[in-house]
Order: C-alpha cells, then structure tokens, then sequence
C-alpha cells in the first residue's frame, strides 16, 4: 500500500505496554520511531495494559487490553472470581473485534513467549492467543517481533504459547535461546530469526555535562522472587536476593562509592525502600526513571553498573558503561554474552555479596577495555537492527518494500 491509496494501513500494537515496566515501553518506542520513519501513512493504535499512559506519552489511541479493572488483582471472593471468569469471555470478543479492525499487528519485543517471572496461563498467555487466533481468523498479519522465549513446565501456559507462535504471521527473536526454546516447543522456526533487543534501536541519549560524583555505581534492584516454578520458594529466594544485594551495596559504601539505585518496573520500588533503609547512608540515592531514555542518562553517568532486570542491563550496555548482571534467567547470560561481557555475570538467586564484589573489582581494572568492546558491540546491533526492520518492511508490508525495490532499480 502506498500514500496514493485510499485508505491507509492500519496497525495495532499490543502488549502490556504502559503499565509501569520501561522495558516494555521501550520495545513499543523502537518500533513506533520505525513506523513514523519507514511508514509513516499508517494509522496506528494499541490494546494495551495503560492505555492512558501510552496515549499521552506516545500520541497514539490506546484501548484497555482486558474489561475486567481487577484483573491483576488476585480474585478471592465468589464475586470478583465471577468477574474475571466474565472478564475472559468478553475480552475473546473484545480481542477478535479490534484484531479485525487493523490490517497488521505487530507484538513489540517484550519476554511475550516466556514465564521466567511468576506467570497464569489465563492471565497474558491466553490474551496472546487470542491475538493471535483473531488474526489468523479474519486474515490480519500478527507479528511478534523481536520477543524473549523460554522453557516452559506448566502445561497449559505452554501449550498457549505454542499455539500462539504457530498462528502468527511472523515471529522474530531476541536471541538465539529464544528461537530454540519455541523450536522445542515444536513451532517451525526454520524461517525465523535472531536480531538484538529492539531497545538497542533506541535513541541513546546526548552526553551530559559530568554532575554525577566521581566512582559513582549504579545498582539495578528488582522484586525478584524467582520463576514461574518456584512459587513454593518465592520467599527465601526473595530474602536471599534481597540480602546479597544490601551486602553489595553496604560494601560499596564502606568504600566511599556513592551508589545510585535504579529500578525497571514500578514494583521494585520496595527494594529501593528495603536498601536504603537498611544501608542508611547519604552515599545511596535512588534514581527516579519514567523511561528507557532517563535510564541510560543515569548508567551514563555512573562509572560501572551492576544491574537484574534485563533493560536495566542493556540501558548501561547500550551507553558502553562496564556492567556487572545479576543473571535471574538464562537471557541475561545471552545478552551479556552477546555483548563481550560473558564474565561478569552472578546469579540473582545466590547472591553471594564477597564474590560479587570480587567480579566488580576485576571488572572496574578493565574498564577501558570494555568500553572498547562495548563500543563495537552496539554499532554491530545497530546494523543488525537495520536488517530487523528492512525484514519486518518485507513479511508486514509488501506493497511498502515492492515500491520501494522499484525506486532503488529505478
């Protein structure tokens, strides 16, 4: 389709966009930025989990991904469980009448084919197949592009993610662990591919002038209780983790290092609260982030970083600052490694706090060496990147990429 047609593409993103995690918000501001560049008739809306948010912060209508208000509330009352249980049924039509309404689709990055946090399959796994049983019913192109995948035990919710990747039109991975993680879920992959994180295609933010103290590190914190099966355990490994960072940062400030806390999603706040009273120093301040982009101005500024949640990684990878990942899943060890940093991860589950200021130490001594190799590390996913959207032009609209194949041979 072109500009000289009538009617203009439509294009719905969805997700759980809007709904406090800036990574999330992230994915969706990469790929509306290669939208208004690469295709900017189209019309585009979101069904989403804040839809006020991601109307205000990026322009765009936005409806409420489910009808039910309570539905991340747990239900413990016949009434409230009546209401969810309804909620499900109206959000199947609700789903498959916006589906219809949009020429494409697209699921932006996001970790939509996993469950390495606590996850029901009839919370957003069923909503992902709905999406994607609508499209494939009234012929509207699904694309997840750029998504985290894992190994799933729990039946249902792997059973949902599945059929979800089955019925997409396109599905695009951040890592190669992903891809094989739905290849043994038994999806046909064999047309599918690995690109880096779409927030790499992010704006980095300009240099600011230096205000930050000097040896100042940056300490990404998470409500981390663990995965999808350790619920039982959820607890102890939250104590543990909780702990072993507290430990970390306590060291730090022994050392006269002024310590920056960030968080990724709303729910860390509590970390950032446990820390700093347990701390009680002035050298720990907590960073108050909105987006992807206050993110990487903070890891910029800092002179190493040490961080859980995955965005909080790639915000300090992205900017090329040394960064230390307490790995909770097996895609943090892959994006560090993708990134020439495979040494400098420790386990969130285990915090062992002497060990990991032993890997912190190592890292600082070749700190100008990373920043080398960071370097060239993200101008290789920049171009990576380039190929992602050129191929997305391609699957998701093919009278775009045949007008422009004629404008190059012209």
């Amino acid at each position: 389709m072109t500009a000289a047609d009538e009617t203009p593409l439509r294009v719905g993103v969805f997700g759980l966009l809007g709904s406090g995690n800036l990574g999330n918000d992230g994915s969706l501001e990469a790929v509306l930025g290669y939208l208004r560049a690469e295709h900017p008739e189209a019309v585009v809306d979101a069904l989403c989990g804040g839809p006020e948010v991601v109307s205000t912060r990026y322009g765009i209508p936005a409806t409420r991904l489910h009808w039910y208000r309570g539905e991340y509330r747990t239900a413990s009352r016949a009434g409230s469980i009546a209401a969810k249980g309804l909620g499900k049924l109206v959000d199947a039509v609700r789903t498959a009448a916006w589906v219809r309404r949009h020429d494409v689709v697209i699921v932006p990055g996001m970790g939509v084919l996993e469950a390495t946090l606590p996850l029901r399959p009839w919370g957003f796994p069923y909503s992902l197949f709905l999406l994607c049983a609508s499209g494939r019913l009234f012929g509207t192109r699904v694309a997840l592009v750029g998504v985290g995948a894992a190994a799933i035990g729990d039946r249902p919710t792997r059973a949902l993610v599945r059929w979800s990747a089955r019925l997409a039109t396109y599905r695009s991975y951040r890592d190669a662990l992903s891809r094989d993680a739905i290849r043994a879920m038994g999806v046909d992959t064999a047309r599918d591919e690995v690109y880096p994180d779409l927030a790499f295609a992010l704006p980095t933010p300009p240099p600011d002038a230096p205000s930050h103290a000097p040896g100042q590190v940056c300490v990404g914190v998470m409500d981390f209780h663990g995965g999808n099966d350790d619920r039982a355990l959820a607890e102890e490994i939250h104590r543990r983790y909780l702990d072993g960072t507290t430990r970390f940062v306590r060291a730090l400030v022994e050392d006269g290092r002024p310590v920056r806390l960030l968080t990724g999603d709303e729910c860390d706040a509590s970390v950032v609260a446990a820390v700093i009273e347990a701390v009680d120093s002035p050298l720990v301040t907590a960073a108050e982030a909105s987006s992807l982009a206050d993110l990487m101005k903070e890891t910029a500024a800092a002179d190493t970083v040490v961080a859980t949640r995955y965005h909080n990684l790639i915000c300090a990878l992205k900017v090329g600052t040394p960064t230390l990942a307490l790995s909770y899943a097996a895609k943090s060890d892959a994006l560090m490694a993708q990134m020439g940093l495979e040494a400098y991860c420790h386990p969130a589950r285990e915090v062992d706090a002497d060990r990991l200021l032993e890997q912190f130490r190592e890292m600082e001594k070749r700190s100008a060496e990373l920043r080398r190799i960071l370097s060239e590390r993200n101008l290789l996913a920049l171009r990576q990147l380039e190929h992602q959207f050129a191929a997305l032009t391609s699957a998701l609209f093919p009278a775009a990429d045949h007008a422009h194949a004629l404008r190059e041979a012209s």
